[in-house]
């Protein structure tokens, strides 16, 4: 089993960043190479179609609105992994500032521990990198 994690410290109120990413169906809200999410079975599946054609199924897990936090699966996509499950969670970290961690753990499948750790390594830099895109002020 392999892992990876990105964390971003933002000087914005944990409310306002989870009301941009705590929907499970956010992600081409804020996530510029996720071009559409499309929801199935009641909201617990996203289908998300990158920006080059990928398509990505990935199923909701858990979720706590209260804790700030989601997890979720992968049940199709073009990583070179199983088992995968990731969590993205926001914290307040004073009155007005937020760590957002984005980390996942998942099986190599055809390829090193460390191939998979960068790939997914940079998937979550770039998209928390992309998150604070959306916040001028950090």
């Amino acid at each position: 089993m392999a892992t990876a994690s990105a964390s971003l410290r933002l000087p914005v109120a944990a409310d306002t960043v989870w009301q941009l990413v705590g929907g499970f169906l956010a992600l081409p809200d804020w996530l510029p190479f996720i071009a559409s999410s499309e929801t199935a079975e009641g909201g617990r599946l996203r289908k998300l179609t990158t920006v080059d054609g990928a398509v990505i199924v990935e199923r909701l897990e858990t979720f706590d609105n209260q804790a700030r936090m989601y997890s979720y699966s992968i049940t199709e996509g073009p990583f070179p992994v199983t088992d995968y499950l990731a969590t993205l969670k926001v914290e307040a970290a004073g009155d007005s500032e937020t760590l957002v961690t984005w980390s996942g753990r998942f099986t190599p499948d055809g390829v090193s521990d460390a191939e998979a750790q960068a790939l997914f390594q940079g998937v979550y830099e770039g998209g928390l990198e992309a998150l604070k895109g959306n916040f001028p002020s950090a």
